[in-house]
Order: structure tokens, then C-alpha cells, then sequence
């Protein structure tokens, strides 16, 4: 869930038709924004606050990376 002080891209975030606003994810549930190649974020610097709480390495990380291959 991304909130009103995010600095992603608007090409980068999905909005559902009530409002909530997230970042995209591609047909297979990766991240937009996600390179592939080298596992970093492209947005880093402008990344949102969730991914910014989100410890990566952490359990939450490790199941949400485990879950979308």
C-alpha cells in the first residue's frame, strides 16, 4: 500500500477501483519494479515507505520472495 508521500513513478503504481493505491506488479506477482538481472530495486532512492520498513533479509522478505517464484 502506498501512501499520499510516495515519490514512485505513476507508470509504476496500480490503483484498485477503490482508491488504494500500490506499487504494480508484474503478470507473475514481481515487482515492477524489481530488476531481475541484478535483484535491486530501479527506484531505490524514490522507493516507498513500505519497502523502506521492509528489512530486506528478513523473514517477511525471504516468504515474499519464496512466494513469488
Amino acid at each position: 500500500m502506498l501512501f499520499n508521500d510516495t515519490e514512485v513513478p505513476d507508470n509504476l503504481i496500480a490503483t484498485t477501483t477503490q482508491g488504494e493505491r500500490s506499487m504494480a506488479r508484474l503478470t507473475d506477482g514481481w515487482c515492477i519494479a524489481l530488476d531481475r538481472n541484478t535483484m535491486t530495486c530501479t527506484i531505490y532512492e524514490k522507493r516507498p515507505w513500505i519497502c523502506r520498513e521492509f528489512e530486506m533479509g528478513s523473514y517477511e522478505c525471504i516468504a515474499a520472495r519464496t512466494d513469488n517464484l
